[in-house]
């Protein structure tokens, strides 16, 4: 993935996730070697509130809807909620409202399992809320893996042809 080419090859993806699970192990070391220190209440809550609002009411419109669409506010939910900036936001103002405590691990610890060992990231709005795969991914995906070294396209003819259907105005990295 680069700043053109939003997606992930099965294999960038395995290696984020990998990343993620360096963050769970440091995250659940830290957790378990202050186990003593630990307050279970805060934890447990701060562990919980994640997917109590961010994910089981989408998941429950998912299921009402039959898999089909629901309103956007759900993803809105599960992202703000699953986000490593939110919880870091929350994890400052509790620690200026009530100081540093190791419960406050439970929340990466929460996103870097997420993210390592479920693989679920943030939910774009074109998607299901759950899972599954777009068939116009699986087209994209059929193209891409069409493609070899041998066969792909030049680096450059394909700049020439972007540039063409590039709005104007828009910055280019690339251009400065």
């Amino acid at each position: 993935m680069d700043a053109h080419n939003l997606f992930e090859t099965p294999v960038t993806y395995r290696l984020i996730r990998l990343e993620y699970g360096l963050g769970l192990v440091v995250a659940t070391a830290l957790f378990l070697a202050h186990l003593d220190e630990v307050r279970w209440l805060p934890a447990l809550a701060l562990f919980l509130y994640i997917d109590l609002i961010g994910y089981l009411p989408g998941a429950i419109a998912h299921r009402r809807a039959g898999g089909g669409r629901i309103p956007r506010t759900y993803h809105v939910l599960y992202n703000v909620t699953h986000s490593l900036v939110t919880q870091g936001l929350v994890a400052l103002a509790w620690t200026g409202l009530s100081g540093a405590e190791w419960a406050l691990l439970a929340l990466p610890i929460h996103l870097f399992g997420d993210r390592a060992l479920f693989g679920n990231s943030l939910k774009p709005f074109g998607l299901r809320f759950e899972p599954r795969t777009h068939p116009a991914y699986e087209r994209f995906r059929a193209e891409y893996a069409a493609l070899s070294p041998d066969t792909a396209p030049e680096p450059d003819t394909m700049d020439t042809a972007d540039e063409e259907r590039r709005p104007a105005g828009r910055f280019d990295a690339r251009a400065t």
